[in-house]
């Protein structure tokens, strides 16, 4: 925006597209005017200036403040997440910030409150039912999974990896790649791993070269604490685990093994020894938490050992109607159907939902916390706690 126009826009004052604050507010508040814009036909707001238009001015302490409020409140307080353009500028030596919000290309958005709203001249409104069932029907929702990846490009994926598993999920257009006769490029958008040239999300997590080059928020923290607690002051073993969903799961179980006691399978010496807890449990619920996390939300993957315990904890809360029962018993709603359908053939996964089955058959003090508040879903998988 041009300083002239920012001027003019100033003087006429807030409406359905400026909003001007003084100083920085609450992330509760800046949420609502977020989705209020997002939800209408996008906006500015000018931090800096007074609701009567007067230009106040912000200092560099306060520029910086904002700076990590924006950006924090726009990931994790508006659901979906967006990304915000944030500048910097001046008029007669006083600095303003200004936060482009665009016009939702996937209304509804709503704040992690849950409160759907709208911007109703100058101010914001509630959405009705009525206004709330139209922008569903209105919006094309993709799935997380489907969403090109910006920056991505045909060159970004590992082609020996999928050309191996092309020729192990189907040998016929494998052949027909190989020979020429079908492109490359096709096959990846039929299978939605490629749009407008562009990798998917799915993609790049799967099959990308460096899939958290342009996904950064999506990889592994593995820590085993000294204690029962994150708090604690030391750590015993510490790894980020990032590459592409099968190089995850790998590295994130041997994480597991090599830091879980093996026990003797009897009194005899030279006995097997065995994991403390079962390796099947720690596939299923690493590639649960792999396939399963709702990626939105810009954040990664715990997984973590207590003295006493072991966590995994994956971002997002169970998706649409699901309950912790629900799951239990084996309903399963896929919330990224893409690495549902891929994954049966790159990792140890079924797709049926029974993962979480299978391991409390073997495990049944397996637990698990649908945590709405901090949107994560934890398990949790006691350890008998050595004297």
């Amino acid at each position: 925006m041009k300083t002239l126009e920012l001027i003019e826009r100033i003087n006429n004052g807030e409406d359905s597209f400026t909003q001007f604050k003084r100083e920085a507010i609450s992330a509760k508040d800046l949420a609502k005017e977020f989705v209020a814009f997002l939800n209408a036909a996008g906006g500015v707001i000018v931090f800096g200036v007074e609701d009567n238009g007067r230009i106040q001015g912000l200092s560099t302490a306060q520029i910086e403040e904002l700076g990590q409020l924006i950006g924090n409140t726009a990931n994790e307080n508006v659901k979906p997440p967006f990304y915000p353009l944030v500048e910097n500028r001046s008029i007669n030596e006083r600095k303003l910030v200004i936060v482009y919000v665009p016009k939702g290309s996937v209304k509804p958005y709503s704040t992690s409150g849950g409160e759907y709203l709208t911007k109703s001249g100058a101010d914001k409104k509630k959405l009705s039912q009525e206004e709330l069932r139209r922008l569903f029907a209105e919006s094309k929702r993709l799935y997380a999974d489907e969403e090109s990846v910006y920056g991505t490009d045909i060159t970004d994926l590992d082609t020996a990896l999928f050309y191996k598993f092309l020729e192990k999920d189907n040998v016929a257009v494998f052949d027909a790649v190989k020979l020429g006769n079908l492109a490359l490029a096709q096959v990846l958008e039929n299978l939605d791993l490629l749009n407008n040239k562009q990798l998917t999300l799915a993609g790049n997590l799967i099959f990308g070269i460096r899939p958290q080059k342009f996904n950064k928020s999506f990889y592994i923290d593995c820590c085993y604490f000294d204690g029962n607690d994150v708090a604690v002051d030391r750590f015993i073993s510490k790894r980020v685990v990032d590459g592409n969903l099968l190089t995850m799961f790998n590295n994130s179980l041997d994480f597991f093994k090599s830091n879980l006691k093996n026990l003797q399978t009897s009194e005899n010496f030279n006995s097997y020894a065995t994991l403390e807890i079962d390796e099947r449990i720690l596939i299923e619920l690493i590639v649960n938490a792999l396939v399963h996390r709702d990626y939105y939300i810009q954040s990664s993957i715990k997984l973590f050992i207590f003295q006493n315990r072991v966590e995994i904890i994956s971002p997002g809360k169970l998706t649409n109607s699901l309950t912790v029962e629900k799951i239990k018993s084996g309903i399963s709603i896929h919330r990224n159907p893409i690495l549902n359908s891929i994954c049966k053939t790159i990792l140890p996964y079924s797709g049926y939902g029974s993962g979480i089955r299978r391991a409390l058959l073997i495990n049944e003090d397996i637990s698990f916390y649908n945590d709405t508040d901090k949107e994560q879903f934890i398990c949790t998988i006691p350890r008998e706690v050595s004297n």
